[in-house]
C-alpha cells in the first residue's frame, strides 16, 4: 500500500469514513443466517463472517496492537483465525478450510467488530499522522472486501440447488439495444501512468506506484464493453468450440471444465438466464456481460477480429472521465451491470480485463513490514483489470487503480473493452 500520500485526513473526517465503511459491511450480511456467513464453496472465496473477521483483524493489529499503547487484542486466537497470508504476522489457518469455522459464530464476530470499532474511534484523535494514513489504507482495504464479500456469497448461494435470492430484484426496464462499437481514438506517443505523485492527498495503494511513462502506439479503444446479446452471438457462432480462438492454456481450461458460457449462465428451452443476487433471472441482452475470465475475454476479442487493451491504453483513455460515475456500490441490496446510459463509460458496471501482466512499475518497491506484503508479493501469473464493478464501493475507484486475478478467475463482475491497432 501506499502510505505517504500528503497530510493525513482530519481525525473526524477520518472517523466519519471508517464508520461508514464499516457500517456498510455489517449492512451487507444482514440477510445472511450464521449458516449463510459460514459456508465457502471454493477455495478462491471466503464465508461471509471470515470477512467481516479478516478486515477488522486488520486495523486491530496494524492499529490498535501496534501504536495503541495499553490496548489488549479482543481474543488471543483471532489473529491466526483471521491472518490472510501475511507472513510476517506468523502462522495461520489454511485457507481452503475457512468454511470449517463454524465457531465463532456471526454474533460473536459482530461482537468483535464493534469493540474494535469502539477502541480505534477513541483512540483516533491521538494517533500521528502516519498511523492516520494506516487507517486510510484499512478503509480501502475494506472496500475490496466488500466487494469479494458480494461475489462470494454469490457464489456460495448458485452452487445451492435453490438458488435462493439475497435481495428482491428490481422491477426490469425495457432498454433497447446499444447500437455498434464506437471506437476513441487513443493517445499515441509518450503518456504519463500511475497514480500522483506522495505529495497528493489521493489515496492509491503502492501498486499504483511509481508515476512513470509508457509508449503508446497508435490505437483505438471501444466505447461501450460488450453485452450479453453480443457475447450470446459467440455461443451461437461457436465461440466456445472453436480452438482458433483460444491460447493454449484458455483452450485446455474450456475442455477440462466443460466451459459453454459465463459463470452462471443457463439455457433453458433455447433461453439464456442468469443467476444473480436476486435469484434466476432472463439475461438482459443490452447490459455488459459479465463473470468471464481473462481467456473467455481473450478469446472474444480475437473472434470480433480486436485485442484487449493494454492497462496503459485503458488508464490514458479513462483519464478525465469521472470515476464516481456509473453503476457501483451504493448501499447493500442486489447488484448487477447495466445498460449503459449513453456516452463513453469507463468506471463501474464490470472490472475490465486488460492484455497486461500484473508486474510491478519502473522503480516499485514494497513498503517495510508486514504491510509490504499487501501487493508486491503477488506480481506473478496474474492480468490486471480496470474501472471496477456494480459491486464496487464508490469513492473507492479512479484511473489509476490496478485490479488483478488470474486468467481463469471469473467469479467477479468481470467484463470486457475491446481495442485495435491503428
Amino acid at each position: 500500500m501506499r502510505t505517504e500520500t500528503g497530510p493525513a485526513p482530519a481525525s473526524s473526517a477520518l472517523g466519519s469514513r471508517f464508520a461508514r465503511v464499516r457500517a456498510l459491511s455489517t449492512a451487507l450480511v444482514a440477510p445472511l443466517s450464521d449458516a449463510d456467513a459460514t459456508i465457502q464453496s471454493m477455495d478462491d472465496a471466503s464465508p461471509a463472517k471470515w470477512h467481516l473477521a479478516h478486515t477488522t483483524w486488520f486495523f486491530e493489529t496494524f492499529i490498535l496492537r501496534d501504536h495503541v499503547p495499553g490496548y489488549r487484542l479482543f481474543d488471543d486466537r483471532f489473529p491466526f483465525l483471521f491472518n490472510s497470508y501475511y507472513e510476517a504476522e506468523g502462522s495461520r489457518h489454511a485457507r481452503k478450510q475457512r468454511g470449517m469455522l463454524a465457531r465463532p459464530s456471526l454474533a460473536e464476530i459482530l461482537n468483535y467488530r464493534n469493540a474494535v470499532d469502539q477502541a480505534l474511534l477513541a483512540a483516533l484523535p491521538d494517533l500521528p499522522p502516519q498511523v492516520q494514513t494506516l487507517v486510510e489504507l484499512g478503509c480501502n482495504h475494506e472496500q475490496q472486501h466488500q466487494e469479494l464479500l458480494l461475489t462470494d456469497i454469490l457464489h456460495h448461494f448458485s452452487v445451492n440447488p435453490l438458488e435462493s435470492a439475497i435481495w428482491p430484484g428490481a422491477p426490469k426496464v425495457p432498454v433497447a439495444m446499444p447500437g455498434p462499437i464506437g471506437w476513441i481514438e487513443g493517445q499515441a506517443g509518450v503518456v504519463e501512468i500511475g497514480a500522483p505523485s506522495p505529495t497528493s492527498q489521493a489515496f492509491a495503494f503502492d501498486s499504483e506506484t511509481p508515476r512513470h511513462t509508457e509508449l503508446l502506439h497508435p490505437h483505438a479503444i471501444a466505447d461501450r464493453t460488450i453485452t450479453n446479446g453480443e457475447w450470446a452471438a459467440f455461443i451461437a457462432d461457436g465461440g466456445y468450440r472453436d480452438p482458433r480462438h483460444w491460447l493454449s492454456d484458455g483452450w485446455s481450461w474450456v475442455q477440462a471444465e466443460g466451459i459453454e458460457a459465463p459463470l452462471y449462465w443457463r439455457q433453458d428451452d433455447g433461453v439464456w438466464t442468469r443467476f444473480g443476487l436476486d435469484g434466476r433471472r432472463g439475461i438482459d441482452p443490452a447490459a455488459p456481460v459479465t463473470h468471464v475470465s481473462f481467456f473467455e475475454a481473450d478469446a472474444y476479442a480475437s473472434w470480433a477480429g480486436a485485442r484487449l487493451p493494454t492497462e496503459f491504453e485503458w488508464e490514458a483513455a479513462a483519464t478525465g472521465h469521472d470515476p464516481l460515475g456509473g453503476n457501483q456500490l451504493d448501499a447493500a441490496g442486489p447488484v448487477e451491470p447495466r445498460p449503459s446510459s449513453g456516452g463513453p463509460a469507463f468506471f463501474g458496471d464490470v472490472w475490465e480485463w486488460t492484455g497486461s501482466a500484473y508486474r510491478p512499475y519502473p522503480g516499485f518497491k514494497a513498503a517495510e513490514g508486514a504491510v509490504g506484503e499487501y501487493n508486491g508479493k503477488f506480481m506473478s501469473g496474474q492480468f490486471v483489470l480496470r474501472g471496477g464493478s456494480c459491486a464496487t464501493p464508490r469513492g473507492h475507484l479512479r484511473a489509476a487503480y490496478r485490479n488483478f486475478f488470474y486468467p481463469h478467475q471469473r467469479w467477479q463482475f468481470t467484463g470486457v473493452r475491446l481495442a485495435k491497432d491503428l
